[in-house]
């Protein structure tokens, strides 16, 4: 595989796809402004280009996926930039009767990016969505995140109630440097008002 060009890594039990470094957030958090592209992962995952949705899927099937607790669609950016490609992927596993236990890392945007209500493509595709709420009030999101796009906060919460009707599982997190009081407010939102899975993620430094 050429230099820049990590398409699959294993991280803990699970095979990691990173589709694209595109991103619409520049979070403050993010591992993306340590400089070293992600070297907790031991890999470069700054991508000199893209890969096609053939070279992910060829790359998938080079790995033993029985070896994978689950296959986890990310990219040291935002995923759902690919989300048609991704189908793409899976649609082809499936069809050869490799259908592992499938994940998306989201920021929960991908309505905003697309300008169309995407939820339904993951209908039959994903086993869990994970999205990042991060904290519990617009204000906070967009200073923490910077998100592009206006609305953002809502979209996502919009996105992961939506999401709900297609996928089993639908996560949402907080990373435990936010106040206690905030994790509270965050885990309030996540079951009482979305109705998702909520999980605290120990913050890594790289």
């Amino acid at each position: 595989m050429e230099k820049g060009f990590t398409i699959t890594y294993e991280y803990g039990e699970n095979l990691y796809v990173n589709t694209t470094n595109r991103c619409n957030f520049n979070c403050e958090f993010c591992l993306r402004h340590n400089g070293r592209g992600g070297s907790i992962y031991t890999h470069n995952l700054w991508l000199e280009r893209e890969p096609t949705k053939e070279e992910i899927l060829a790359d998938i099937e080079s790995r033993d996926l029985a070896k994978y607790k689950q296959l986890v669609f990310c990219g040291f950016g935002e995923p759902s930039y690919r989300i048609d490609d991704i189908c793409w992927v899976i649609d082809q596993l499936k069809s050869k009767g490799k259908k592992p236990f499938t994940r998306m890392d989201t920021n929960g945007t991908g309505n905003l990016i697309h300008g169309r209500n995407i939820c339904p493509d993951f209908a039959g595709r994903f086993d869990m969505v994970s999205i990042s709420l991060n904290t519990d009030t617009a204000e906070k999101y967009d200073a923490l995140c910077h998100p592009v796009q206006t609305g953002a906060y809502e979209a996502m919460k919009s996105f992961a109630k939506e999401l709900r009707q297609y996928v089993p599982t639908v996560m949402m997190t907080v990373v435990d440097t936010i106040p206690k009081e905030e994790i509270e407010n965050c885990r309030k939102i996540c079951e009482e008002e979305i109705g998702a899975v909520y999980r605290v993620r120990e913050y890594i430094e790289d």
